[in-house]
């Protein structure tokens, strides 16, 4: 039913956004990994609503409670079950379109594939289902950062303001010193200028969040359906909101000649190396020991505090009206849901990777 992720290392979410609760049900984490719950709450409050001016004001702390799994601070190789308990729903901001659809949500394919739909938040649906994905990669997380594995995600353009610097003159851990997570300060100023002024305007702007995986050994990646890169792109195009995704060159590479797009490959010492990373780390859907970096487009949040033409479930030409409590621009809170997702597919990659070789097992 869609509602599982990965093959070794593998996430079950549940719940709606007006539920009783979420949750995630983590299995194939290998037994004895020392878990460090405060770093699960952590990242939890880096995704969370309500954390600043230019995100939902809708309040929630997203405790976890751990119900299974882990035992005196440590896996015990049995299912891991977490729930995080909803507890600002307000429901009666949504009874307006209780059977009107709204414009690019998901409420007119929920209700053609369901017959019904939970029109409170766009239930399943909605984007604080995530929550659930970011509990799960904060256990991937860690399980990856015993292998000396970093995933670093920021926000690298809000509507047509971007970066101009690579990631490599940037200094990523200033990205949590800003509320709009662009490492780059002068930069983040003007995102959040640009998101307020949007918000002035009733509406909503979209962005891109950048994403970094470091000290990913070579040889992670399965052909060829299952290439690493298309592992990755799945997980990010699962992530609400997202229209796009490119790794390595992108779509810039199609200006380049294969005698300059082409990585040289050199030894140094004991370590193979590529003088360039066109590649994104990733050849032939396998990993090659350099950084693996990709961007993820969002679009703009699809409710607005506009009018809006649309029609209800008879088929009848009505006004949708934007009322609740919105983010005017999703990307800074879905930096630690890109590091979750990039974190459950390196994990999943990982644990794979000790099956292909006689030598491993």
């Amino acid at each position: 039913m869609g509602n599982s992720f990965g093959k070794l290392f593998k996430i079950t979410t549940f719940g709606e956004s007006h539920g009783v609760a979420l949750g995630v049900t983590i299995e194939g984490c290998p037994a004895g990994l020392k878990i460090d719950e405060d770093f699960i709450r952590a990242e939890m409050q880096r995704r969370k609503p309500g954390q600043s001016k230019i995100t939902t004001q809708r309040k929630e702390e997203d405790e976890i409670e751990i119900l299974s799994g882990i035992f005196e601070g440590q896996t015990t190789g049995t299912p891991i079950g977490i729930v995080i308990r909803n507890a600002d729903q307000k429901s009666k901001d949504y009874s307006h379109i209780s059977d009107k659809f709204r414009p690019s949500h998901a409420d007119y394919t929920y209700f053609e594939k369901y017959g019904l739909r939970d029109y409170r938040g766009g239930g399943r649906s909605s984007a604080r289902e995530t929550a659930a994905r970011v509990a799960g990669g904060a256990i991937a997380k860690q399980l990856l950062a015993t292998k000396g594995i970093s995933v670093q995600a920021f926000v690298s353009q809000v509507g047509d303001l971007a970066l101009k610097k690579p990631y490599q003159e940037l200094d990523l851990h200033k990205a949590e010193e800003n509320i709009v997570r662009c490492p780059d300060p002068e930069t983040a100023d003007q995102m959040i200028e640009l998101i307020g002024s949007v918000r002035k305007d009733r509406d909503t702007i979209g962005g891109i969040v950048s994403c970094v995986i470091k000290n990913t050994p070579a040889g992670l990646g399965e052909p060829v359906f299952d290439r690493l890169h298309a592992e990755l792109g799945k997980a990010m195009l699962s992530i609400n909101a997202v229209k796009g995704f490119e790794f390595g060159s992108g779509f810039e590479g199609v200006k380049m000649r294969g005698s300059q797009h082409n990585d040289a490959i050199v030894k140094e010492g004991d370590q193979i190396k590529t003088l360039t990373n066109h590649s994104g780390g990733i050849q032939g859907g396998i990993s090659n020991g350099e950084d693996i970096y990709f961007k993820v487009a969002f679009k703009p949040v699809a409710t607005i505090m506009q009018d809006q033409d649309s029609i209800n479930e008879a088929g009848e030409k009505v006004t949708v009206s934007g009322k609740g409590r919105h983010d005017p621009c999703v990307v800074p809170r879905a930096v630690p849901i890109v590091e979750a997702m990039a974190a459950l597919v390196i994990a999943d990659y990982l644990l794979l990777s000790k099956t292909n070789k006689l030598r491993d097992l």
